[in-house]
């Protein structure tokens, strides 16, 4: 049996319907009286709409192209876990107790060989995998096609465990291959589009830097980001034949430490850091001769740079708004100037002040949602061009729409609400008598 309803009840739901009627009425007749004024008074209102139009514009795509720039940021760097961390020559940034980047003190250091992964792995039971790598660049042909530069990468077997690697076609290295020093590779999606224009590279022999490998694998393609083209253009080689072109030691050279599992990443940096003095026979007076590169490290580096670029899209967006509201607040200036007259005649006839604010308010949030709209409507229309002529993938989050439309109806509130509180109190008699 369904509860009763209390006349109460029933004349409290009449009174919020009425109410919500009457604001939707508000707003549609200030919409018509926009769009009136867009009919009347074209190129006066396109020129103050263009205000907005421009802020909305400039606002939102300056944040969508940070946007752009966090998300290629950060999923250039989700190939590597989060309980990984890199033993390196160079750190990303100033060490701890720096206050600047000490070049001259990190050149000296000697970069990371196989022995130390080796001693390193002997001395962490506790880590998951330990893997080396190295690199260099040389020049990779095939019949009579070349890619100067390429860049090859001279791994140890649990390098995949590290580095999350999406192999398109083909495989990754056995682990006899890699214990041998067999002349095999796995490259990149670029490399084999240069080398072989409508050829299968699985199986074929290459040369590179003068040494001949096979081919057994080939990466997916990541496509252009602003740290290069990732893996589409390397050549990945076991480092046991890869040590012929890259050296026994190269600046270029990591040992990655993947934890166990339930192991924290402060307990793993603790160990790798003891393990690595001791295998370095650093004094305990002594500052560490290495640099430890964590994960939350590039999470923390992306995070910084994102939050320059979010303050400058901020303070271009805010000066460019102010314009457009400055626009609005004339137009709708203007608007009560030519309309004091039917103002006068609504107060006669028993209008309100709030309902004659109401009408100039939403009048004023209605000219502004339209100028946000072309606004963001010239955003997707440059995002999408953008794709089309740069290799490079541009976003319009939709959470960037709903700050576009947000701010729209906020800049049209304080650009409107002078003009109609201006309007609410005008005495009828002496607004009716104006012309």
């Amino acid at each position: 049996m369904l509860p009763a309803v209390g006349p109460i009840a029933i004349q409290g739901s009449i009174i919020l319907i009425s109410f919500a009627v009457m604001i939707v009425q508000q707003l549609w007749e200030s919409i018509r009286f926009a769009i009136g004024a867009l009919r009347s008074n074209r190129l006066r209102t396109m020129l103050s709409l263009s205000g907005i139009t421009i802020g909305i514009f400039s606002i939102i795509f300056v944040l969508s192209v940070v946007d752009s720039m966090e998300s290629d940021m950060k999923s250039s760097f989700e190939m590597i876990g989060s309980d990984v961390m890199f033993v390196q020559k160079w750190p990303m940034g100033p060490e701890e107790g720096a206050e600047d980047y000490e070049w001259w003190k990190y050149m000296r250091r000697r970069p990371p060989s196989i022995k130390d992964m080796e001693r390193l792995a002997q001395r962490l039971p506790e880590a998951g995998s330990v893997s080396f790598s190295c690199g260099t660049s040389a020049t990779a042909k095939f019949g009579n096609n070349f890619v100067e530069d390429a860049r090859v990468m001279a791994v140890t077997y649990h390098f995949r465990e590290a580095i999350s690697l999406n192999i398109a076609q083909g495989r990754y290295f056995t682990e006899p291959e890699v214990d041998g020093g067999r002349n095999v590779a796995v490259i990149g999606a670029l490399m084999a589009e240069s080398l072989f224009a409508g050829i299968n590279p699985l199986d074929k022999e290459i040369t590179i830097g003068g040494l001949k490998v096979q081919i057994i694998g080939i990466f997916e393609k990541e496509g252009t980001s602003l740290f290069g083209a990732g893996f589409d253009n390397a050549v990945m080689i076991p480092y046991g034949f890869g040590v012929r072109l890259t050296g026994s030691e190269v600046d270029d050279a990591s040992i990655a430490v993947k934890g166990k599992e339930g192991m924290t990443n402060a307990e793993l940096k603790n160990a790798v850091i003891e393990a690595m003095r001791s295998i370095r026979g650093v004094r305990l007076k002594d500052s560490n001769d290495f640099s430890i590169l964590e994960s939350t490290m590039i999470n923390s580096m992306v995070d910084s740079i994102i939050g320059v670029f979010n303050v400058i899209g901020l303070v271009i967006g805010v000066f460019a708004i102010l314009v457009g509201a400055f626009s609005i607040a004339n137009i709708m200036f203007v608007s009560v100037s030519e309309r004091t007259n039917i103002i006068g005649i609504q107060k006669a006839l028993g209008a309100k002040n709030y309902f004659i604010l109401n009408q100039f308010l939403f009048e004023s949030m209605a000219l502004c949602l339209i100028g946000g709209l072309a606004g963001l409507a010239f955003v997707a229309g440059l995002v999408a061009l953008l794709n089309q002529l740069i290799d490079f993938h541009f976003i319009l989050p939709i959470e960037r729409i709903v700050l576009g439309i947000s701010i729209s109806l906020v800049v049209g509130v304080v650009a409107g609400i002078v003009p109609a509180l201006k309007a609410s109190k005008l005495n009828p008699v002496d607004a009716i008598r104006s012309k």
